[in-house]
């Protein structure tokens, strides 16, 4: 894998960690180069060469590959930066963002110096619904760079920040890294990591940045693993000590009940059978004193 020069003392950078998707990749970076306030340094963290698109596409941007897994590609890419960047932000490869996500993500940390990390607003989130097709989510965009003020900046507390768009001051994140035991996708790798970096100072959620989440789907897969993972990654984190009991209990039971309920009419793109199969063979190893959300791999 050939690993582009970065620029030169970079200040804030954008990683992006993406496995399959090429295509998606690059109309993400299309959306990136077009900021008001460029990145100082964008970062493709890939399983292979496969993932990549062209190399106009990616011209650059540093790219670094290994082992697959969320979490291992996030932390990659972070220990590129450590010590040479003051802020840190991680987006999902399609999130699609204003074209003033930077230049307004950037003012509203150097203006709150107590916030440690912040995720920003969705005009809209296609993980929690069919999708957001591409046109669609380019629309929304334009429209509201073209019409809507300049927001507010607002920023209300929260216990984890939300992975598809999250932002981190460098100095509140110097020696974390993202936990990789939650293999693949890392169900609430976004919490776990959030919650650490709050025990440094506030974790924010705010309208200062914003963008799309398209929440592509591919292929409906086996929702065996993410069933595990519904109920052993709380657990874990539970036990770990950065999630609360209260939040893991309605987490793990809100999923148990929605995949329970909605199995008797499962929507096309979900698994839900799947996805009761795996939250049951999560309670039988937590009862028997196992947590291990590594396990998925198996699965």
């Amino acid at each position: 894998m050939t690993t582009l020069k970065p620029t030169a003392s970079p200040r804030l950078v954008v990683i992006l960690a993406s496995t399959g998707r090429p295509d998606m990749l690059s109309a993400a970076l299309h959306h990136w180069r077009r900021q008001s306030r460029k990145a100082d340094r964008i970062i493709l963290s890939v399983v292979s060469d496969r993932d990549l698109p062209g190399a106009a596409a990616r011209e650059g941007c540093t790219v670094v590959s290994g082992p697959r897994g969320l979490p291992a590609q996030r932390n990659r890419a972070l220990r590129l930066v450590e010590g040479k960047a003051d802020y840190i932000a991680f987006f999902d490869d399609d999130y699609l963002p204003s074209r003033h996500c930077l230049e307004r993500l950037e003012a509203f940390l150097e203006s709150h110096p107590d916030v440690a990390g912040a995720t920003g607003r969705l005009l809209a989130d296609g993980a929690r619904t069919t999708g957001v097709p591409l046109g669609a989510a380019e629309r929304m965009l334009r429209d509201y760079d073209r019409e809507a003020p300049p927001p507010h900046g607002d920023a209300r507390c929260v216990e984890g920040l939300y992975g598809c768009n999250m932002a981190y001051r460098a100095a509140s994140i110097a020696g974390l890294a993202f936990d990789e035991r939650l293999k693949l996708y890392g169900w609430q790798e976004d919490i776990d990591f959030a919650v650490q970096a709050g025990r440094r100072g506030r974790t924010v959620a705010t309208d200062a940045f914003v963008g799309v989440h398209l929440g592509t789907k591919g292929a409906r897969a086996s929702g065996l693993r993410l069933g595990y993972s519904q109920v052993q990654n709380p657990l874990y984190l539970w036990g770990k000590g950065t999630m609360s009991a209260r939040f893991a209990r309605k987490l793990i039971l809100r999923n148990l009940m929605a995949n329970h309920l909605r199995s008797l009419a499962p929507e096309p793109w979900v698994d839900r059978v799947g996805r009761v199969k795996g939250n049951w063979l999560g309670l039988v190893d937590a009862l028997r004193g196992r947590l291990t959300p590594e396990r998925i791999e198996e699965l």
